[in-house]
């Protein structure tokens, strides 16, 4: 950084238009939810457990009585409100993921996350379409693959099915890569073979993800061949991936073996391992309605609309600002 940009960096990164476009947008979300008649609601950032998944790092805060996280998505305390009777509910929040850095990351990020009991998760593909549109305001093309589709697609392969010692000759052969699980091979292929290839000018939705993939979503049998899938979603706009949804796992059991299957990987990984959400293990006992839910990258959508390529473009005090 020049001394003129380290006398300047008191100032925001992002534009005033930029700022004007991102408050029209919030005023759209609220607009697009308040005619469906949902309950904008307001959970805490800071919380005794963490997320244990162990792909995502949460950010802790020392406290006086007891170590406390930031929240990395309001997800848990918005299921304790299902569980109450919310019905459906939206929110938008500041969310934080330690080591979140680079063109498309920033450590603190904006996330709109909804849940709509009685939906199906294709239900909610095509809400979070229709949400687009409406900001966007104008037709996108929207398209819908499944994520064996995919791959069979655009990395020549079906993802599910064949030798594993295929999988692994052809990801040696293509990358400088050593790991031989599967599902980082896949991720490998995944985001340096099949996004890539994805059309920008679409709004692609990736859904019935392996069974390995499902985090918190149900598994149900592939109708193609009775193979385990997750049904689960991920959405793809301009090269980027924008957001995540599931047709929740409401089952307190299962979801509490899926809690310590992450954190055996944690300490296999030598993360930090945090005590896990005995509220949520509550609400989830007490009865979560069948319901989809997804969460959505607010500053990587701004992006997207207005056709920006750095996260520091869209955000008034990115991290180095802060």
């Amino acid at each position: 950084m020049s001394d003129t940009e380290a006398a300047e960096s008191w100032r925001p990164a992002a534009s005033w238009t930029m700022m004007r476009r991102r408050a029209r947008m919030y005023a759209d979300i609220r607009s697009f939810f308040a005619q469906r008649g949902m309950l904008e609601v307001d959970t805490p950032i800071l919380s005794g457990a963490m997320n244990p998944d162990h792909q995502i790092e949460s950010l802790s805060v020392n406290t006086s009585d007891m170590p406390r996280y930031l929240h990395t998505s309001p997800e848990f305390a918005m299921k304790r409100l299902l569980a109450a009777g919310s019905g459906p509910i939206w929110q938008l929040c500041r969310v934080f993921r330690k080591g979140e850095s680079g063109r498309r990351h920033n450590p603190e990020f904006t996330m709109l996350e909804w849940y709509q009991p009685g939906y199906s998760e294709q239900d909610l593909m095509q809400e979070v379409a229709d949400l687009i549109q409406q900001l966007h305001a104008q037709p996108v093309p929207v398209a819908f693959v499944a994520y064996r589709q995919a791959f069979r697609q655009y990395a020549g392969f079906d993802p599910l099915a064949g030798d594993l010692k295929v999988l692994r000759q052809a990801t040696r052969e293509r990358f400088d890569w050593s790991d031989e699980d599967r599902e980082p091979m896949l991720d490998l292929w995944l985001a340096e073979v099949v996004e890539p290839a994805l059309p920008h000018d679409s709004l692609t939705f990736i859904h019935d993800w392996p069974a390995s993939k499902a985090a918190l979503a149900r598994i149900a049998p592939d109708p193609e061949d009775g193979q385990p899938i997750a049904r689960r979603f991920e959405l793809f706009w301009q090269g980027m991936e924008l957001a995540n949804g599931y047709y929740e796992l409401t089952d307190a059991a299962e979801q509490a073996q899926r809690f310590e299957a992450e954190q055996r990987r944690r300490v296999r990984h030598r993360l930090h391992v945090a005590p896990l959400d005995r509220y949520l293990d509550q609400a989830m006992q007490a009865g979560l309605p069948e319901t989809a839910g997804v969460a959505l990258g607010v500053d990587r959508l701004l992006m997207a609309l207005t056709g920006t390529r750095d996260i520091r473009e869209v955000l008034a005090f990115p991290a180095d600002r802060a």
